[in-house]
């Protein structure tokens, strides 16, 4: 499998991610929403990384490696990557609470997190998702 092929799986497992999102949110899981809204960035961006041939780290915010490679990105994406990294590296710490709650204070994901965080969240995931579709759009265009 080559670094298209990912790509498109990454950005097909994003879309995915996404719309378990949002079922969650209308369920009133905002634990599981904002879950899935940080896996959703990750593995957008992630595709996005492996579309200009850039290998992604093996941790979850790769905001900073965005930002590193920006110039080899459209400049209209160019325009909104510290916007991208801010929601990467925002949803990034809400990746463990969101599943184990805060188990220095006991606190249970479930009590975390409410509406607004998970609406904010899902708004958040929405853009960068947007926003790599049209990236893969444009390079599909290109090269199809």
């Amino acid at each position: 499998m080559n670094n298209i092929d990912m790509a498109r799986s990454y950005l097909r497992q994003a879309k995915e991610r996404i719309r378990h999102a949002e079922e969650a949110l209308r369920e009133g899981n905002y634990a599981f929403t904002i879950r899935q809204c940080q896996e959703t960035v990750e593995l957008a961006l992630k595709g996005a990384l492996r579309l200009m041939a850039i290998e992604p780290p093996k941790w979850h915010d790769v905001g900073p490696v965005i930002k590193r490679h920006r110039d080899l990105f459209p400049k209209w994406f160019n325009a909104r990557i510290d916007e991208i990294a801010s929601i990467s590296r925002r949803l990034r710490r809400e990746r463990e609470p969101s599943m184990y709650g805060d188990e220095e204070t006991g606190t249970p994901p479930d009590q975390l997190y409410s509406l607004m965080d998970a609406e904010e969240a899902l708004l958040s995931a929405k853009t960068v998702l947007e926003l790599c579709i049209r990236l893969f759009g444009e390079y599909e265009g290109a090269v199809g």
